[in-house]
This record gives C-alpha cells, structure tokens and sequence, in this order.
C-alpha cells in the first residue's frame, strides 16, 4: 500500500489518457478516452469539493469492470490487446491512489455509504421515516405512541368566511371578455 500512496495521481492519469489515446483509433472500448480525460480535469480542480474527483474514481473502477467485458467479447490485434490489458492493470493502482487522495480530502462513496474502514456507521435507514436505523426514530413516532408535549400545539380557532360583494351587473349585459353573438 506504501507504493501505491506514493503514485503520482497526475502522470497516472496522464499516462492512462495517453495510453488510450494511442488505442482509439483500433477496436478499442470507446470510453476509456472520455473517462480518462474527464480525470484529468477532476484532478486538477484541487480546490473544490471532490465531487469531480469521486465520480471519477467510481467511473474508472467500473471501467475496469467494463473492459474485462469488452475484451472478453471483442477480438483485438495482438499488440493492441497488449497495449488494452496494459489499460486495465494500470487501472487498478490509479483507481486505488485517488481512492487514497479521496479520503485524504475527507471525500467519501456516499451512493455505497462506504466511508473508509466506517462500515457499521450511519446508513441512509437512519434517515427514514418511521426510525428504521439504529439512530432512533429521529423526530417519528409509532401509532401508538403518546406524542410528547414539546411537539404538541393547540388548534387554530375557526374563522369565518368573509362574504365578497357581488359586483353589480344590468341585466342583457355581457361580462368584460365574455362571447357574444350578434
């Protein structure tokens, strides 16, 4: 794991996007050049929140996923399947170093609820209603519950309806805008 945290994730990424530049123009998967170059760009933007980041590292390790698909299915040219396998085992350290840089920014999986080794925390059942998390019922009560004093709250008093004037109209007119036959 020490090798890996000491990868520079900008000339991996640009490595990568090299490499698949190279292999686009031959039977290649088609989305490996978006991604990479798309990675680039979110590793670049240091100063924002990592959102650029995170999605890049979970499109880079579906891709792999992808890829071995893509290779199983496709016939490649031999030195081009070469240069494709080179892709995905380059892939996996990249994946890994901004997964490191993504926790080092305080980022998390948040769609997985994966926050490093935290897997027993907080769980998106925390936040439904009913308290179906380990949390408690956050506010929610049961049906037969008594409801605590500090959310009761009496009932506003009726009001009554207040009569609009009629506006006055001569008989045979017609409203403003209305239709009319001649």
């Amino acid at each position: 794991m020490d090798y890996v945290q000491g990868l520079d994730p900008s000339k991996l990424t640009l490595g990568l996007t090299a490499l698949s530049f190279i292999i686009s123009p031959f039977a290649a998967p088609v989305y490996n050049l978006p991604i990479l170059l798309f990675g680039t760009l979110a590793q670049s933007q240091e100063n924002s929140d990592g959102q650029a980041l995170q999605t890049f590292t979970g499109l880079l390790g579906v891709s792999v996923i992808f890829d071995i698909v893509w290779m199983l299915n496709n016939e490649q040219n031999g030195f081009i399947k070469f240069l494709s396998l080179l892709l995905v085992l380059l892939k996996v350290p990249t994946f890994v170093t901004f997964g490191l840089a993504l926790r080092q920014r305080g980022g998390q999986f948040s769609g997985l609820g994966v926050r490093g080794n935290d897997l027993g925390g907080a769980t998106v059942w925390d936040s439904m209603p009913g308290g179906f998390g380990s949390g408690g019922n956050n506010g929610y009560q049961n049906v037969d519950e008594e409801r605590p004093a500090q959310y009761s709250r009496p009932a506003p008093p009726p009001t009554m309806p207040v009569a609009q004037p009629a506006a006055a109209q001569a008989p045979g007119a017609a409203a403003p805008g209305a239709y009319q036959n001649a």
